[in-house]
């Protein structure tokens, strides 16, 4: 390190030589270590497609803030860091970039494809991870995971058969989200339900052998019609009772369906009768159950109609919807069409609207799991901070449906299912079988299928430790403590951690959820590519510093609530960096001309000494309490506010006539305690900006090896000073009140004056004596004198009121008299034409009468404005004239 700070701070050069040092010292990895305590985090692993994006940032800051901040306190400090397959994601950038080669997925096959998905993720999976570095990420890099690493995988294989061999597991046909787009199922956590404008079309269906009776039914979605298996009404409704157990003619088709009674259909919901699609939604699946109704699939795996549907095959879902209405419109079955907004299911990955429909697909049985993950909350083991979140968590457990887990992808853990080609037996192994365990035929093919995204990544706080392997990182590290993500995948993520954690480790995966917000433009937009506002994080780095950055997304952040983001607010961390730097570098200049002692004696320190080392001595305690509740934002606020103000706005300023003064005595406990307060106070500062504490510090204890495996300051009873503090700010409100009084008077801070400090008790009188020193260059005086009354003070003198003296300085030594009374009087010409003209305009009747009343109101202000100067200009001159 360089024994001296550069003259500016510059962090371009600066982050990268730190950031690498710190790679070189491994003190970003962690160890089993018996003597230590361990403090594990687990990183969100971000898609090996990802792109750092502003809440990355956010994410991963909050999560290296505390982790260096446990680090610092002594922790065996563990934060796991990886990156996630993405299954779809992946899948349809690989597509697109073979495409562009005029590659063809299927034509290339299964393996081929899969060579061209692992050069990718070679490709861009570091790419997130090294734009995690450039922000400052002390994430351990030699753990560095992959969920479809070996490890993982094997992870992935056990948790499977074990489900599977427990009955929690099961493949069947039931109603998935299918996206036709992706071509793949989905589960319900990526389906992102949006307001649509649609229609309601009344269509009516014949009854069968009653010429001109119909029912009356209302749907949003008329091409599903072709798969229609009953009509159903609700058994109280009085309407539709004599038509239960009828049938009716389907429309556009030669079949007839029933009418069934269900207490699913809503009386007072459009016509109170329902068409009921078990092929093609969740609700009628269920009522099809119950009614043992035919399912029937109208639709291909693109959502083009099938060869059942007649004349409208081969058509796109919503050519079919146009062809369909056009011909009910005809046979005169179309009763009218009504606006409706509603509810529509889109795919979260490429916003197509979502199709439910019947597939064979293999599922978890979510009841046992969900409820274990509702009770290790209700128990405690679990919380969430903020609270609030709880509700989401809890309202997902309890209405929780079985997960579909296979997709119909090609990236990604294949499902261990296997099935012989002569019997159809289904096996559930490790490895493909030699033989079929029912009738001993040799030949069998593995599911086609691979497992949700989410399947792997829910085992990530585990599966990274090295289980189903009983290694000691798992026995040590955990359950991990706290989990840093963004409200938006508690469903998608979170919960599945917990339930897999418990199922297969007995334990919750973390004990703390730190949910925080989304970052926002401005305007309090979303970022997104759409609007073209997201903001990029490495150009803020490149532009600024890692450091600013990390200081502006935790400057006023509070757990969950979303925060906006300024560029103004970039700056304002920029200029602290640089007020840190600057109070950093005169410090280091002033300690090379003197011996700054390693230990002194605390009585030898002055009483703006003890002030300001009980100050960041109470900080060290309130930080810490902070960030132990995660009040990540609250505690950076009070570490800003401490070095910002007390530090060098008061402090320094209180000690620079030591310094300058040769024959000061007090000069060593001066630069001791500078020296202390900011070597601390960095210490503070660091988990937030670790880069310019990093090389302030190292500058300032050459001793020491780095910031980041310094000790973290704590509360020290011997460095309170209470009585301290209370006289140094009796004496900090006397100069911001002699501030206020030559601020008013116009009086340059090089104009210097007496100031005499009156009061009555002897305690307080001690106290300005005391710091006569500073008190003197801080309140611009010539000479302070402390007295107990006004015995020698002028009686023109101006005064300024504390809450324990009354300040006096002579007027005269303020203001040149002659001067003062020339100005005035010029105030009193000027005052005397305005007063005349706007007298003149409110004696004038057109004026009043033709003017807007507005412009009226205006003048009548400007006289009562204009009177009350007139009245201070007379006042002034009258004291200063004989």
């Amino acid at each position: 390190m360089s024994k001296e700070l550069a003259k500016t701070y510059d962090p371009k050069g600066l982050e990268d030589r730190i950031y690498q040092k710190w790679l070189d010292n491994k003190y970003f990895h962690a160890e089993v270590n018996r003597d230590k305590k361990p403090f594990t985090i687990v990183m969100p692993p971000p898609n090996v497609t990802g792109q750092l994006h502003m809440g990355h940032a956010l994410d991963e800051t909050m999560q290296d803030i505390l982790i260096r901040f446990k680090r610092m306190q002594g922790y065996e400090a563990l934060w796991q860091p990886g990156t996630d397959h993405a299954a779809i994601a992946t899948e349809v950038k690989v597509i697109e970039k073979l495409k562009e080669q005029g590659i063809d997925k299927n034509e290339i096959g299964r393996e081929e494809f899969l060579k061209h998905a692992w050069e990718w993720k070679e490709e861009y999976g570091g790419k997130i991870i090294n734009q995690l570095k450039k922000l400052g990420a002390s994430a351990d890099w030699d753990r560095e995971r992959f969920t479809m690493d070996e490890g993982c995988s094997k992870a992935v294989q056990e948790v499977f058969i074990k489900l599977y061999e427990k009955g929690y597991i099961y493949k069947g046909s039931r109603i998935i989200n299918w996206c036709p787009v992706c071509q793949t199922s989905i589960s319900d956590a990526e389906v992102e339900h949006e307001d649509q404008d649609g229609f309601f079309w009344h269509i009516n269906y014949p009854v069968v052998g009653e010429e001109g009776k119909f029912v009356e039914i209302a749907t949003t979605r008329p091409e599903t019609l072709l798969g229609d298996t009953a009509v159903a009404v609700n058994p109280e409704d009085e309407r539709y009772k004599d038509l239960v157990g009828k049938m009716l003619k389907l429309p556009l088709t030669d079949r007839e369906i029933p009418v069934v009674a269900d207490e699913y259909v809503d009386k007072e919901f459009g016509t109170g009768c329902v068409k009921i699609t078990p092929a093609h939604d969740p609700n009628d699946f269920e009522v099809g159950k119950r009614h043992n109704l035919p399912e029937i699939t109208i639709m291909n795996d693109d959502a083009t109609i099938n060869e059942l549907g007649g004349k409208y095959a081969g058509m796109d879902r919503y050519e079919a919807r146009k062809a369909m209405v056009e011909d009910l419109k005809e046979l005169g079955l179309l009763v009218k069409v009504v606006p409706h907004s509603h509810s529509v299911g889109t795919h979260d990955r490429c916003k197509t609207t979502v199709e439910p429909m019947i597939k064979p697909q293999w599922f978890v049985r979510m009841k046992e799991m969900g409820e274990a993950a509702i009770e290790t909350l209700k128990e405690g083991n679990l919380t969430f901070v903020p609270e609030r979140f709880d509700k989401i968590y809890m309202h997902w457990l309890e209405n929780i449906r079985d997960w579909c887990i296979s997709r119909q992808l090609w990236w990604g853990h294949r499902i261990p299912a296997y099935y012989c080609d002569e019997c159809r037996e289904t096996v559930v192994a490790a490895d493909m079988p030699e033989k079929c365990p029912k009738c001993g035929c040799t030949h069998l093919h593995q599911d086609e299928d691979t497992l949700d995204t989410w399947f792997s990544s829910a085992l990530w706080p585990f599966s990274t430790l090295g289980w189903p392997d009983n290694t000691e990182e798992m026995d040590y590290f955990y359950p991990t403590d706290v989990l840093v993500t963004g409200y938006d995948i508690i469903f998608f993520w979170v919960i599945r951690m917990v339930f897999s954690g418990l199922e297969q480790t007995g334990k919750t995966p973390f004990h703390h959820v730190l949910i925080h917000g989304l970052v926002r433009d401005s305007q309090g937009r979303k970022m997104s590519k759409s609007l073209g506002n997201g903001i990029d994080p490495l150009e803020v780095i490149d532009k600024y510093g890692a450091d600013a950055l990390r200081l502006t997304l935790m400057t006023g952040n509070a757990p969950g609530n979303d925060m906006r983001f300024y560029w103004e607010r970039v700056e304002a961390s920029r200029n602290f960096a640089n007020k840190v730097w600057n109070a950093s570098r005169f410090i280091m200049m002033n300690l090379e001309k003197a011996e700054v002692p390693a230990e002194i004696d605390l009585s030898s320190l002055t009483s703006a000494d003890k002030w300001i080392l009980s100050k960041v001595n109470t900080l060290a305690k309130d930080v810490t309490e902070n960030l132990d509740k995660y009040e990540l934002g609250i505690a950076v606020q009070k570490v800003y506010d401490f070095i910002w103000e007390e530090f060098c706005d008061w402090y320094i300023e209180m000690v620079k006539p030591r310094l300058y003064n040769e024959e000061d005595t007090t000069k060593a406990a001066a630069l001791w305690t500078l020296k202390t307060v900011l070597a601390n106070a960095l210490k503070l500062l660091h988990p937030y900006m670790p880069f310019i504490t990093e090389e302030i510090f190292c500058t300032l204890c050459p001793e020491e090896e780095s910031i980041m495996i310094s000790s973290w300051p704590e509360f020290k009873e011997a460095w309170n000073f209470a009585a301290d503090e209370e006289a140094v700010e009796m004496m900090k409100e006397a100069v911001r009140s002699i501030r206020n009084v030559r601020t008013g008077m116009n009086v340059p801070p090089s104009k210097k004056a007496k100031v005499y400090v009156v009061s009555e008790n002897e305690g307080v009188r001690e106290v300005f004596e005391n710091g006569k020193v500073f008190f003197a260059s801080l309140g611009y005086a010539s000479e302070v004198l402390v007295q107990a009354d006004k015995t020698g003070i002028a009686e023109d003198a101006v005064s300024a009121v504390t809450s324990d003296a009354v300040i006096y300085m002579p007027f005269a030594e303020l203001v040149d008299i002659e001067k003062e009374i020339e100005r005035l009087k010029k105030e009193e010409e000027k005052l005397e034409k305005e007063l005349a003209r706007v007298n003149g305009m409110l004696k004038n009747e057109r004026f009043i009468s033709k003017a807007p009343e507005s412009k009226v109101a205006e003048e009548r202000e400007k006289l009562e404005r204009y009177t009350n100067m007139m009245e201070q200009v007379k006042l002034r001159l009258a004291q200063l004239q004989p």
